[in-house]
C-alpha cells in the first residue's frame, strides 16, 4: 500500500494544531493516524475514512515536540508511515516548521478533532450488542450534528467491533424513527466509523417515546443481528424534552433485558433522562450543557458501558450454569520492546501445565501467529514483528485434556529509528542543502522533495545516499517556491518514519544599483551591480518615455553597456532583467534624458587677404554627416551657402570684397537629421594697399598698424558677453572696445582698456540682441586697424521639455529642463480647460525644476505654463497640458423605469470607496440621496411621482475626495400606463402565476423580511427573489380588499423595499419583487424585525385593523443582535411569524423568532435550492393563517385559528382612546388591561370587516368579562351579529334578572333556534366577579363552560351561514327598538372566537387568579422578569425574594383562609366603584424608573448612517453603523423599565407557596419580592372570593336575584321563533353617553372591586394580607394563593408598589401576618422562576390611565 504524502502543519491557535497530508497514489481504504510526544511513549490513534485527510490536535503544549504518523490502510495491510515532527514555539518565535496562517478556516471545521489524547479502549473479552439512538430533530442543528458524529466516532472507537465481537447498530429519530444500520450491517470498527461520518442529518420533531419503542421492535431482533445470550445495551442521545411519553417504552426495553444509557445535551430534561435510563442513574444518566463539550463524557461513558458489558456477560454465563474454567496464567507483562520484537512474561497458572500457547496478532487485523513454550517457562520473546504496530496477546495454559481461559493484553512495537535535526540551509533560487543527524544501523537514506503547491507527481524527486552521507545539495528547484523535504532512514528495503521540513527557495535576483553616465545626445552608458553569480546574462529594454516602440538588447555577464543611436533631448525609460537558466528576474528600472546635439567647435578665421580668408573648426561629435556653412556681408548683400562632408574641418571663402566685414555661420547636421545650433564668426577682408612716389629718388613703404588678431566673443548671457583677443605687443598703449546694437536703436558705446589687457566683459546689454563689437589698438601716435565681430546675447530662454507624471485624481507632477541661462526662478500658471475655473499661479526658485500641483479637479484637463524669470524680464511660456485621473463612474444609465420607481446602473470605478447617489425631481426640486459601498453598481429609487422628469447624479468618492458629478436623466412612466416594452435582448417577463386554491380566501397584511447580508451572495439572492416571486404569486387578490404585501431587506439595518399599501394588483407587485436589489452587510435580525414592527406594520404604511398580520423572516445565519425580545413582543401582540432558515441559520434562534407551535411556523432547508421542498407547505400555512374564514391568532402562547375580537372592536391599549364610551381599567391581574363599556356605548363594527366569509361551522366563543352593579337587570346580548335590517342573526344573551345564559342562531334550514343554560354555576357570572365564559358551538351541540368547567351541553342543529352586510355589536339590550338601540355597561377583558370546539377543554383559564398555575401558563403581558436578561440585574437584590417563591404554594392554602376573608368582603360591598380599583394597586407598583435607561437607547437611531459604512470598503463608515446598532437595543430599554421593578422579586412575591420555601432560593432576584408576596396573597383572595362569594353574594344580591327570576322567564318567552320577530321595530340609536367620567370614579373604588360582587372584591383585600405574606411560610393558609393575584392585593403601604396600590382593601391583608415564615427568604433565589408577576412592571390606574414601566 502506498504511503500518504506531503505532511503539513498549521498552528490554528497556541493550543490547536491542524495536520494535513496528500492522498497516496494507488488504492487504499482508510487512514490510521497516530501521534505521540516522546519516543516509546503512548501513541494516540484515530481511524479516518478515505478522503478525510486532516486532523486537529487540541491541547498542544508550547515547546513540546510532537511526532505524527499517518498510514494508508487497505484490508489488513498498512503502508509505510508518513512521519514528521513538530514543535510549537512561543508566539514571538517561529515553530520548527514554517507554518502559514490557514487561509480558509471553514475547511478546518470539517477536520477530525482529537480533543482527548488518551482515549479509553474497552479490552474486555466480553462482547455485546449495542444500539445507539440519536436525536436528529431540528433543535440539534447541522453544526451541532457534526459534533454528535464526532462523539459517536469516539464512542465506537472504544470497542472491538466484529461479527464475533461487539456489534453496533444505530437509529435516528425525530418525528419518525428510522434505522440507519442494523447490528449485523458492519463487521469492522472502520466500517462503523465510516458510517458514522456519513450519517445524514434527519430533522423534525422530538418523539423519543416512539423511537424507543421502534428500536425495541426493530433493532433488538435476531433478524437485525441481535444475538441470544449476549449483553444488550441501548444508548440514547437527545437535546430536548420529548413530545410524547417515554416511560412505558423505556420500561419495555428494560423488561426485555436491555440496559439503557441516556445522554442529554443542552436543553434535555434531566428528569426525563432519569426515567428512561436503567438504574442506578448516577452511572446511566449523562447531561452536558452544550454539544462542544460532549467529548468530556466519552471516556466515562465508554468505561461504564464496558464494565456493564462485562458484568452482564458474567451474569448471563452464571445463569446458564457454565462450569468453572481451568486456572489461567496471571499478571501478563511485556518488556524489551523494540521495533521488531518484545518479551511477554506471565505468572504460572495453577496445576500441572504441559505448555503455554502464546497467540498474538496485529490489532488492526492480520493473521494470528503463535509461540508455544514448555509449561515450565513463563516468558517468550515474540520476534519478526512489524514496527509501530499494536499487537493483541493471549496466553493460554494448556493442560492434558483442555486449555484455560486466555490471559490477554496488548503491546505496541517501537518505530524504526528515524533521522533527527533535519535542517535546510544555503538556500538559493534553485538549490538548497539538507543535513541531518545520522542514525546508527541505517543502511542509507532516502530524500524526497517536492513543491508544496498542488503540483504534478513528476515534480516530486527522490535521492538515495549511503549511510555515511548526511549532507546533500538539492538541485533543480524552482525559484520562490516552498518545498517540503522528507528524509527516511533506510534499513535494507524498509524505511523508518520520515522526518520532514519545509523551506522556500529565493526569487531570481535582479540587478542592483542602476546608474547612467556619459549621457550625450545619442548615447548613454548604463552600469549596474551584478545580480548573482548564477546569472547567465542580462536583457536590457529601453523605450522613449512617451513612445511605444521598445528596443531590446541582450548582453553577457557584464555590468556596463552603452546605449547608442538615441534621439537627442529625449527621455528614455530603461529596464534590465537578470537572465537565468530558470527564467528571468524581476526588472530593475531607471530613466535618463539625452542632451541636445553639439554645434561645431572653435570656429576661427585665418589666411586673411583682400578677397578671401579661411575658416577652421573642430568636430564636436563622430555622428555628424555634413556641415552647413554660410556667409554674408554684414553691411548687406547676398548670402552664400555650401554643404560640406563630415570629414571637412576648414574651408576658404573667396571672391570676397576687400575691406568688407563678413558674418560666417556654421552648423552641423547629424544622422537623425537634427541640426545643431549655428556658430558665428565675423571677419573683415584686408583693404588694398598703394605705393606713393616722393621727390627723392628712394621709394618707401608706409607703416601699416596691424589690428588685433583672433577676436573672440563668447560667454554670452542674457545681459553680457565676453570679448577677447590676442595682444599685439608693447607698442599698444590701449585698446578701444566699441559696441553697438545692430538694431540701430542705441548709440555706439566704447570702453578703453590698458594695452596689457586682452579681454573685456561687456554689460549690461539687451537680451537676445546682436552687437557689433570693434576692437581698435591705440598706439602712441595713431590708431591701429580695427577688427570687428558680431556677438549675440542670449534670449530670455524658456524652460524646455515639459513633462507630466504622477497623475492622480486630484493632483499631478510637472517637470521641466531649465534654460541654459541662469534664472531667478519660475512662474507656474495652470488653469482647467475642460471645466470652468480660475487660473492659479505659483512661483518656485531657480533650483527647482519639478512641482506637485495639488487640489485639482478630478478627470479635468489643465493647461500648464512654466515661465522663467530673469533680471531683465521673463521668458516665453513653456506650455503643455495635463489631466487628472477620472474619479467618476462610466456608462451611467437608467433601467426598470416604472411609474413610481427608477433604477440606475453604472460601471464601477476600480478605486472608489463610496458612491453618493442623488435623484432630483426637475419638477419640484425634491431630492433623495443615498450612500453606497465602493462595490455597488446599481441602485433603485422608489416613491417617485409618475410622469416626472428626474435627474440621477452619481459621485464617486475615494476617502475624502469626491469626483465630478455624472448625470443621467429619465422620466417615470405615465399613470396609468402599460409596462415598458421589454428590449428584444431580454427575456420576456414570466406570466402571472395563478392563485392557489388554499389562498383564495386569504386576507392578510403579509410582510417578507429578507436577509441581504454578505453571506447570501448574488446567486443566492436571486434564488430568494424567485422564492418571493412564486410565493407571492400563489396569493389571490392583492390590495386593500385582499392580501397586502410588503418586503423589507436587512443586513446591518433594514430597508423597506415597498410598503403594504404600495401595490394593489399582483402584476405590479411581482414586478416590484423582481426589481429588488441586493443590499449586503452584516446580519442584524433583531433590528430588522423591530423595523418591520415600527415602520411597516403601521396604519400609515397601510396596515389594516382586524386583519391578520403575518411576518415571514428568511435568514441564512445567526443574528449578531438580540431577536428574542422584539419577537416575543410581536407574538404577544398577535403577529403571526414564520421563520425560514437555510445554510448556517441557528434553528434555536428560528424557534424564538417564530410563532408557536414551531412545527408549523419554523422551516429549515440546507440550501436555497431546496426552497421548492417547503414552498407549498409554507404557502399553505401562510394562507391558512391569513384565511378570512379562520385566520391564525395568538392565544395562550400558541397560534390558533380564530378571531381576536378585542382587536377587531378596537379594544386595544393603543386604540381604545378613539372608541367612544370606553375606558381602560385593570383586569383580573393588574397587568391585564380591561375595558369598561359604559352605558349605551354600543361598540360595533361592520360584519364584513370582522367575518367577511361568515362564521365557521364549529367554533368556540371565549369571553372574560365582569358584570357591574349598574349592569341592568334586563337581558342584553354580550355579543351579537345583526343583518342590514338590524335583525339579530347569532349571539349570546345574558339575563341579569333571570340569571340565565342563552345562545341563539339560525340553523341550516333558516329556522331560528335558541339554547338556554341556567343553574348554580351559571348564576356565578352574575355575582360581580370576573368570569371566563366559553360557548362551544358544533354542528350538533352547544356547550357552556364557565371558568374552564363544563356547566351544560344541549343539542342544536347545524348552523347556517350569516350575511356580511350587517354589524356586530357588544352589549346591546334585547329590548332595543329600531334606531334607539341601548347597550348595557360591563367590563370586558378578553373576547376571542376560536375555530374549534375543543378550545374550552384546552384553555387553562390562566387569566383568573384562582385558577392560574404558573408552570402551565404563559408569561403575563408586560411581564418584567420572564426573560433571563431582565432577571439578571435584579437577581442580586432577589435574596429577600425567597418568600416570594413560597408564595405560589401559598395558593394551595387559599381554601382555609378564604373563609376569614369573607367578612372583609362585606366591607367591600360599598365598593361598587371598586371594579376599577384593582388597577390602582398595580399602578403604584410600577418601579419603572430604571426604564429610563432604556430611553438612552433611542440614540441608537443614529445607527442608520452605519449602514453606509458597511458597504464602504474602508470600513470606517461601517463602524459608525455599529454604533447605530447599539442604539437599537436602546429602544428595548423601555421594557427594561418594567424589568427593574419586576426584579423578579415581584415574581417572588407569589410567595403564596411559602410552604415551598426551598425554591425560594431563586428569590435572590426578587428583593422587591417581599412586597410581591403580599400581592400574591391578594390573588388568593380572588380564589377565596370564588369560595366565599356565595355568602357575600347572598347578602348583596339574593333579593335582586329572586326579584328578577320571573322577569328572566318573561324575557325568554319574548324571544321570537322567526328572525323577523326577534326585535321589534328598532328605535333611533341612543346617544352613546360618554361615561368616561364614571371610569375615574371607579378608580376610587380599589377596595370596592372585590367588594361589590364580593367574590372578586374579597380577593383584593386578601392582597393586603399578602403583604405580610412575605414571611409567607404561613402563606400556605391561603394567603399565598392570592399571591398570583397579588397584583391586585399589594397594599400600598409597603410602597413596593404592588401591595401599595391595593392598600385600600388592606384590611383583609391582616391575615397575611402569618407570612412570618418569610424568614426562609434564603430560598428566595428560586423565586424568579416560580412566577413572573407583571403587576410590578405595569398597571392600570382607576379611570383607565395607563402607566408604562
Amino acid at each position: 500500500v502506498a504511503a500518504p504524502r506531503r505532511l503539513r502543519f498549521k498552528l490554528l491557535s497556541p493550543s490547536r494544531l491542524l495536520v494535513t497530508w496528500k492522498e497516496p497514489k494507488g488504492d487504499f481504504e482508510s487512514y490510521k493516524f497516530l501521534y505521540f510526544t516522546k519516543e516509546g511513549g503512548k501513541a494516540h490513534e484515530l481511524q479516518l475514512a478515505k478522503g478525510d485527510n486532516k486532523v486537529i490536535i487540541d491541547g498542544v503544549i508550547v515547546n513540546k515536540e510532537y511526532t505524527v504518523k499517518v498510514m494508508a490502510v487497505k484490508g489488513d495491510q498498512e503502508s509505510k508511515p508518513l512521519r514528521a515532527k513538530f514543535t510549537a514555539k512561543e508566539p514571538e518565535q517561529e515553530g520548527s516548521a514554517q507554518l502559514e496562517k490557514p487561509k480558509d478556516t471553514s475547511a478546518v471545521e470539517e477536520a477530525n478533532e482529537i480533543s482527548k489524547p488518551d482515549q479509553f479502549v474497552c479490552k474486555t473479552p466480553a462482547i455485546a450488542d449495542i444500539v445507539i439512538l440519536v436525536d436528529g430533530s431540528w433543535s440539534i442543528g447541522r453544526i451541532n450534528f457534526r459534533l454528535v458524529r464526532m462523539f459517536l466516532e469516539n464512542l465506537v472507537s472504544a470497542f472491538s467491533v466484529g461479527s464475533d465481537k461487539t456489534r453496533i447498530g444505530l437509529a435516528q429519530y425525530s418525528g419518525d424513527p428510522r434505522i440507519e444500520w442494523h447490528l449485523n450491517a458492519f463487521n469492522t470498527k472502520e466500517s462503523v466509523i465510516d458510517a458514522v461520518k456519513n450519517l445524514p442529518y434527519k430533522g423534525g420533531n422530538t418523539l423519543t417515546g416512539l423511537a424507543l419503542t421502534y428500536i425495541l421492535e426493530n433493532s433488538f431482533k435476531s433478524e437485525s443481528g441481535a444475538r441470544p445470550g449476549v449483553p444488550k445495551i441501548g444508548i440514547l442521545i437527545t437535546d430536548g424534552k420529548s413530545q410524547d411519553d417515554v416511560i412505558p417504552p423505556a420500561r419495555s426495553l428494560q423488561d426485555a433485558g436491555i440496559e439503557l444509557f441516556a445522554i442529554g445535551v443542552k436543553n434535555a430534561d434531566e428528569n426525563e433522562l432519569r426515567s428512561i435510563a436503567s438504574d442506578p442513574d448516577e452511572s446511566h444518566v449523562y447531561n452536558v450543557a452544550d454539544f462542544n463539550i460532549m467529548s468530556t463524557i466519552v471516556e466515562s461513558l465508554t468505561k461504564t458501558v464496558c464494565d456493564r458489558v462485562e458484568e452482564q456477560d458474567k451474569e448471563i454465563k452464571g445463569v446458564s450454569g457454565g462450569q468453572t474454567s481451568l486456572g489461567a496464567p496471571q499478571n501478563l507483562e511485556t518488556s524489551e520492546v523494540t521495533a521488531r520484537s518484545f518479551r511477554v512474561t506471565w505468572t504460572h497458572a495453577p496445576g500441572k501445565v504441559e505448555k503455554y500457547r502464546v497467540v498474538y496478532y496485529p490489532t488492526r487485523g492480520g493473521q494470528p501467529d503463535e509461540a508455544v513454550v514448555d509449561g515450565s517457562e513463563n516468558s517468550v520473546v515474540l520476534q519478526y514483528l512489524n514496527s509501530l504496530t499494536e499487537y493483541q496477546i493471549a496466553v493460554f495454559a494448556v493442560y492434558t485434556s483442555s486449555a484455560s481461559e486466555g490471559l490477554r493484553g496488548s503491546e505496541t512495537t517501537l518505530a524504526l529509528p528515524m533521522v533527527n535535526d533535519l535542517q535546510l540551509y544555503d538556500v538559493t533560487h534553485s538549490t538548497m542543502r539538507a543535513r541531518w543527524k545520522g542514525v546508527e544501523g541505517a543502511s542509507g537514506y532516502m530524500i524526497l522533495y517536492a513543491p508544496l503547491t498542488e503540483a504534478d507527481a513528476a515534480d516530486e524527486k527522490e535521492v538515495k545516499v549511503v549511510e555515511s552521507v548526511n549532507d546533500i545539495e538539492l538541485e533543480g528547484l524552482s525559484p520562490e517556491t516552498e518545498y517540503t523535504v522528507t528524509v527516511y532512514a533506510m534499513y535494507g528495503e524498509e524505511a523508518s518514519d520520515p522526518m520532514t521540513s519545509q523551506e522556500t527557495t529565493l526569487p531570481l535576483s535582479p540587478p542592483r544599483n542602476l546608474e547612467f553616465s556619459e549621457v550625450g545626445h545619442s548615447s548613454a552608458r548604463m552600469t549596474w551591480d551584478a545580480a548573482s553569480k548564477k546569472v547567465r546574462g542580462y536583457r536590457i529594454m529601453y523605450v522613449k518615455t512617451n513612445g511605444v516602440q521598445t528596443n531590446e538588447v541582450e548582453v553577457g555577464q557584464v555590468t556596463t553597456h552603452i546605449l547608442r543611436n538615441l534621439t537627442s533631448l529625449t527621455e528614455y525609460t530603461v529596464a534590465i532583467f537578470g537572465i537565468y537558466d530558470e527564467g528571468q528576474s524581476e526588472p530593475l528600472t531607471g530613466s535618463f534624458t539625452t542632451k541636445s546635439v553639439p554645434p561645431p567647435m572653435d570656429l576661427k578665421t585665418s589666411e586673411l587677404s583682400t578677397n578671401s580668408f579661411r575658416v577652421r573648426w573642430r568636430h564636436s561629435a563622430p555622428d555628424i554627416v555634413l556641415y552647413k556653412l554660410s556667409w554674408t556681408p554684414t553691411s548687406g548683400g547676398d548670402t552664400k551657402e555650401v554643404l560640406l562632408n563630415d570629414k571637412s574641418d576648414s574651408y576658404i571663402l573667396d571672391e570676397l570684397r576687400p575691406s568688407t566685414e563678413y558674418e560666417v555661420s556654421l552648423s552641423a547636421v547629424f544622422r537623425d537629421e537634427t541640426e545643431s545650433d549655428a556658430v558665428l564668426v565675423l571677419e573683415t577682408t584686408l583693404a588694398r594697399t598703394t605705393t606713393i612716389a616722393t621727390t627723392t629718388t628712394a621709394t618707401t613703404t608706409p607703416v601699416d598698424r596691424d589690428g588685433v588678431r583672433n577676436l573672440v566673443i563668447d560667454d554670452e548671457t542674457t545681459f553680457s558677453m565676453q570679448v577677447s583677443w590676442e595682444p599685439l605687443g608693447q607698442n599698444v598703449q590701449q585698446y578701444r572696445v566699441s559696441y553697438v546694437s545692430l538694431r540701430g536703436d542705441r548709440a555706439e558705446e566704447a570702453v578703453l582698456v590698458p594695452g596689457r589687457q586682452s579681454s573685456l566683459l561687456l554689460q549690461p546689454l539687451l537680451s537676445d540682441t546682436e552687437y557689433k563689437v570693434t576692437v581698435t589698438p591705440v598706439y602712441a601716435d595713431e590708431d591701429g586697424n580695427s577688427v570687428s565681430d558680431v556677438g549675440r546675447t542670449l534670449p530670455l530662454s524658456a524652460p524646455r521639455n515639459l513633462r507630466v507624471s504622477e497623475e492622480w485624481y486630484n493632483r499631478f507632477r510637472i517637470t521641466w529642463d531649465p534654460p541654459p541661462s541662469p534664472t531667478m526662478g519660475y512662474r507656474i500658471v495652470y488653469q482647467p480647460i475642460s471645466a470652468s475655473g480660475p487660473g492659479l499661479e505659483t512661483f518656485v526658485g531657480d533650483d527647482v525644476n519639478t512641482m506637485l500641483i495639488l487640489n485639482l479637479l478630478s478627470g479635468t484637463e489643465y493647461s500648464v505654463k512654466v515661465i522663467a524669470s530673469y533680471t531683465t524680464g521673463s521668458s516665453d511660456a513653456l506650455s503643455g497640458k495635463a489631466k487628472t485621473l477620472y474619479l467618476g463612474v462610466n456608462n451611467l444609465n437608467t433601467y426598470q423605469v416604472r411609474m413610481t420607481s427608477m433604477c440606475a446602473q453604472w460601471q464601477p470605478h476600480r478605486q472608489a470607496t463610496l458612491y453618493r447617489v442623488v435623484i432630483e425631481s426637475l419638477t419640484n426640486g425634491q431630492t433623495q440621496e443615498v450612500s453606497l459601498g465602493g462595490g455597488s453598481s446599481r441602485h433603485c429609487f422608489y416613491d417617485l411621482k409618475p410622469n416626472t422628469q428626474y435627474k440621477i447624479t452619481v459621485y464617486a468618492q475615494l476617502h475624502d475626495m469626491e469626483g465630478p458629478a455624472v448625470t443621467v436623466m429619465d422620466k417615470t412612466c405615465r399613470f396609468p400606463t402599460e409596462p415598458p416594452t421589454t428590449p428584444p435582448t431580454t427575456t420576456p417577463l414570466p406570466t402571472i402565476p395563478p392563485a392557489r386554491e388554499v389562498c383564495k380566501a386569504a386576507k392578510a397584511d403579509l410582510v417578507f423580511l429578507v436577509d441581504g447580508s454578505w453571506s447570501i451572495g448574488d446567486d443566492n439572492f436571486h434564488k430568494i427573489i424567485g422564492f418571493l416571486y412564486s410565493t407571492s404569486g400563489a396569493l389571490d387578490k392583492i390590495g386593500p380588499d385582499g392580501t397586502q404585501v410588503a418586503i423589507a431587506q436587512f443586513s446591518d439595518d433594514a430597508r423597506t423595499e415597498f410598503k403594504l399599501k404600495s401595490y394593489d394588483d399582483k402584476e405590479t407587485l411581482l414586478d416590484a419583487i423582481q426589481r429588488i436589489s441586493y443590499k449586503g452587510g452584516n446580519t442584524k435580525t433583531g433590528i430588522a424585525i423591530k423595523h418591520v414592527k415600527d415602520a411597516i406594520f403601521t396604519a400609515e404604511a397601510g396596515m389594516r385593523r382586524g386583519i391578520p398580520k403575518v411576518l415571514v423572516v428568511l435568514t441564512d445565519g445567526r443574528s449578531q443582535d438580540d431577536v428574542n425580545k422584539v419577537s416575543k413582543e410581536m407574538q404577544m401582540e398577535g403577529y403571526i411569524i414564520f421563520a425560514i432558515g437555510f445554510a448556517d441559520a441557528d434553528y434555536g434562534e428560528l424557534v424564538n423568532i417564530a410563532s408557536k407551535p414551531s412545527e408549523r411556523h419554523v422551516f429549515f432547508v440546507d440550501d436555497l435550492d431546496a426552497f421548492k421542498k417547503i414552498e407549498e407547505q409554507l404557502v399553505t400555512f401562510v394562507c391558512e393563517a391569513a384565511s378570512a374564514t379562520c385566520p391564525s391568532v395568538l392565544m395562550s402562547g400558541n397560534t390558533l385559528a380564530g378571531f381576536r375580537m378585542m382587536e377587531m372592536f378596537g379594544l386595544m391599549e393603543n386604540q381604545y382612546a378613539s372608541v367612544e364610551g370606553v375606558s381602560l381599567e385593570p383586569g383580573t391581574f393588574n397587568s391585564f388591561p380591561c375595558y369598561r363599556l359604559h352605558k349605551d356605548a354600543l361598540i360595533s363594527q361592520p360584519t364584513k370587516f370582522l367575518h367577511p366569509e361568515g362564521l365557521p361551522s364549529d367554533y368556540t366563543i371565549s369571553v372574560l368579562f365582569r358584570l357591574l352593579p349598574e349592569t341592568p337587570e334586563e337581558p342584553f346580548a354580550l355579543w351579537e351579529i345583526l343583518n342590514k335590517d338590524n335583525e339579530p342573526l347569532v349571539g349570546v344573551i345574558l339575563d341579569n334578572g333571570g340569571k340565565t345564559l342563552t345562545f341563539f342562531n339560525y340553523d341550516y334550514q333558516g329556522k331560528f333556534q335558541t339554547v338556554t343554560f341556567e343553574g348554580p354555576e351559571i348564576r356565578k357570572i352574575f355575582h360581580g366577579s370576573f368570569h371566563k365564559l366559553h360557548v362551544a358551538i358544533s354542528k350538533t351541540t352547544a356547550k357552556a363552560v364557565i371558568d374552564c368547567k363544563v356547566v351544560g351541553e344541549k343539542p342544536i342543529n347545524a348552523a347556517g351561514n350569516i350575511t356580511a352586510d350587517g354589524v356586530e355589536i357588544l352589549g346591546r339590550m334585547v329590548r332595543s327598538r329600531g334606531k334607539r338601540d341601548n347597550s348595557a355597561p360591563f367590563q370586558l377583558q378578553m373576547f376571542d372566537i376560536v375555530c374549534s370546539t375543543s378550545w374550552a377543554s384546552r384553555d387553562k383559564c390562566c387569566e383568573l387568579p384562582g385558577l392560574r398555575k404558573e408552570e402551565n401558563c404563559p408569561a403575563m403581558p408586560h411581564a418584567c422578569t420572564c426573560s433571563q436578561d431582565s432577571k439578571g440585574p435584579p437577581g442580586p437584590v432577589g435574596s429577600p425574594g425567597g418568600p416570594g417563591i413560597r408564595g405560589p404554594r401559598g395558593e394551595r392554602g387559599e381554601p382555609g383562609l378564604v373563609g376569614p376573608q369573607g367578612p372583609t368582603g362585606d366591607i367591600g360591598l360599598p365598593g361598587p366603584q371598586g371594579p376599577p380599583g384593582p388597577q390602582g394597586p398595580s399602578g403604584h407598583s410600577i418601579q419603572g424608573p430604571p426604564g429610563s435607561i432604556g430611553e438612552k437607547g433611542e440614540k441608537g437611531e443614529n445607527g442608520p448612517p452605519g449602514t453606509q459604512g458597511v458597504p464602504g470598503s474602508p470600513g470606517s463608515p461601517g463602524r459608525d453603523g455599529t454604533q447605530g446598532q447599539r442604539g437599537l437595543p436602546g429602544k428595548d430599554g423601555p421594557q427594561g423599565q418594567q424589568g427593574p421593578p419586576g426584579p423578579i422579586g415581584t415574581p417572588g412575591a407569589p410567595g403564596s407557596p411559602g410552604s415551598s420555601g426551598p425554591p425560594g432560593s431563586l428569590g435572590d432576584q426578587g428583593p422587591p419580592g417581599p412586597h410581591g408576596l403580599k400581592g400574591e396573597k391578594g390573588e388568593r383572595g380572588d380564589m377565596q372570593s370564588q369560595a366565599a362569594v356565595r355568602s357575600i353574594a347572598r347578602q348583596v344580591c339574593e333579593q335582586l336575584i329572586q326579584s328578577h327570576m320571573a322577569r328572566y322567564n318573561s324575557i325568554l318567552n319574548q324571544i321570537p321563533s322567526q328572525p323577523a320577530s326577534v326585535r321589534t321595530v328598532p328605535g333611533p340609536p341612543g346617544e352613546p353617553g360618554r361615561q368616561g367620567s364614571p371610569g375615574p370614579q371607579g378608580e376610587q373604588g380599589p377596595a370596592g372591586r372585590p367588594g361589590f360582587p364580593g367574590s372578586n372584591g374579597q380577593p383584593g383585600r386578601p392582597g393586603e394580607r399578602g403583604f405580610p405574606g412575605e414571611k409567607g411560610e404561613k402563606g400556605s393558609q391561603g394567603v399565598g394563593i392570592q399571591g398570583p393575584r397579588g397584583q391586585q392585593g399589594p397594599p400600598g403601604p409597603p410602597g413596593e408598589g404592588r401591595t401599595g396600590s391595593q392598600g385600600s382593601p388592606g384590611r383583609p391583608g391582616n391575615q397575611g401576618t402569618p407570612g412570618r415564615p418569610g424568614s426562609p427568604g434564603s430560598t428566595g433565589p428560586a423565586g424568579p422562576p416560580g412566577y413572573c408577576d407583571a403587576s410590578t412592571c405595569m398597571g392600570y390606574n382607576v379611570g383607565g390611565n395607563y402607566l408604562h414601566s
